[in-house]
């Protein structure tokens, strides 16, 4: 048999008890580190110094390696994430497969490090599993098979990470030039206005007046989308 050669955490012990330092502390340092400097911060020497009188190399004591660190940290905040009552909104899938949708935008949004990192890691912590059996379950209960519900998980998953990453990445942009609140970016757009309207006049018109649907509500729009088509399916199926 060959042996996976994927470092594991989740099949690692914690440390006994009785230490000042607790895996939990460091996966929460690291969260708090990832928060505020983005994954490009997160290091082991920067979690160490966010607890205080530790070394990096006393952390993989807790975490065994950065990649282990990563893991627990993904899984952490996946537990933010609220499912669905099996017994609620029997029968409306699109409600429970939405709701853990937006949920989970919500999260990567409060945690921009996460939509950067959750691909990089087998999905294998126990609060993913939780929240992908759901999902399963709440599409496979509609007569999709089993391949099919779980490859409209990941097609879910991907477009709401995405989207999370992008309006995050807008968010920094609009920081850097001075235009993050709806007034200034509106008075940017119509500054540049003269310079657009005469090549491209549709898109002039529009910045005339610049208006639009929120980042929530344009989720909301795309996720309308993807479950229309979920439902064609099953309606074909069926």
């Amino acid at each position: 048999m060959v042996k996976s050669d994927l470092p594991l955490v989740w099949l690692a012990p914690e440390p006994e008890s009785g230490r000042r330092l607790t895996r939990a502390a460091v996966v929460r340092a690291g969260i708090s580190v990832a928060d505020e400097a983005g994954a490009a911060g997160l290091t082991m020497s920067a979690v160490a110094g966010r607890l205080g009188e530790y070394s990096a190399m006393a952390l993989y004591r807790y975490v065994h390696s950065k990649d282990g660190l990563v893991d627990l940290m993904l899984d952490h905040v996946v537990a933010e994430v609220l499912l669905p009552d099996p017994d609620a909104n029997a029968g409306d899938w699109r409600a429970q497969v939405r709701g853990v949708a937006l949920e989970s935008w919500a999260m990567a949004r409060r945690h921009v490090w996460y939509a950067q990192l959750v691909h990089t890691r087998p999905p294998l912590g126990p609060n993913l599993l939780r929240r992908t059996e759901a999902l399963l379950r709440t599409l496979t209960g509609t007569g999709l098979d089993l391949p099919e519900a779980l490859s409209y998980v990941q097609m879910l998953d991907r477009h709401v990470y995405a989207a999370a990453l992008a309006d995050a990445e807008e968010r920094a942009m609009l920081r850097t030039y001075g235009v993050d609140d709806d007034g200034a970016f509106s008075a940017a757009v119509r500054d540049l206005r003269e310079a657009v309207a005469t090549r491209h006049p549709l898109l002039g018109r529009w910045m005339a007046a610049p208006t639009g649907p929120t980042p929530a509500e344009q989720l909301s729009r795309e996720l309308d989308f993807l479950l229309d088509g979920i439902a064609g399916r099953i309606a074909a199926g069926a």
